[in-house]
């Protein structure tokens, strides 16, 4: 086939190169970021709300977003950490707009047997409180401390990303930690 080569060539292609192809308008090329983004995408939305049936709405929402907003994208090689901010605020929305509500009976998926409503109810509320004092930290911070907890990243990929020295990111996020032990501490 014709169109198979430029397919591989274009799964295999850099994040510069496959978004700004999305970016211009390409639908095969943001295929390309949904399957290559997905799964990354899914784990930390599924952390983030603590195995919500939400998690492929919110990363359906994502993508969607994303799509709508590329001219928002400054530089095209940072795609995967512009797509986990996305995602990320859509998980802190979803853990906002769910908290008020948040009755265990009304829950719809019954828990695991081993967890009883109880411990269901302290796990969101601790992924609620997570929420909360990560929107406390400056965004630097933030933006670090999520990529490297959540988004397992190095920190150079982190410096990379984030276009800031590896010491920086280091001492960004080791500020991030030590607020974020100090905040959580009750929920250890």
């Amino acid at each position: 086939m014709a169109g198979e080569p430029f397919r591989s060539a274009l799964e295999q292609a850099d994040d510069r190169i496959v978004a700004g192809r999305a970016m211009d308008g390409d639908v095969a090329a943001f295929a390309v970021l949904v399957r290559r983004y997905t799964p990354m995408m899914r784990a930390y939305t599924h952390r983030m709300l603590n195995a919500s049936a939400d998690v492929d709405d919110i990363v359906q929402e994502t993508f969607v977003t994303a799509w709508q907003r590329f001219s928002e994208l400054d530089d095209p090689a940072k795609v995967k950490s512009w797509l986990m901010r996305i995602v990320s605020r859509k998980a802190v929305d979803r853990i906002r707009a769910l908290r008020p509500t948040l009755d265990v009976d009304d829950m719809e998926q019954a828990a695991p047997s081993k967890d009883s409503p109880a411990r269901v109810v302290e796990a969101r509320e601790g992924v609620a409180a997570l929420g909360a004092a990560l929107q406390e930290l400056p965004a630097a911070q933030r933006e670090c401390w999520v990529l490297r907890e959540m988004g397992g990243y190095s920190y150079d990929e982190i410096a990379a990303e984030l276009g800031i020295s590896v010491s920086t990111a280091r001492g960004l996020l080791a500020r991030a930690r030590k607020f974020m032990i100090v905040r959580m501490e009750a929920w250890r």
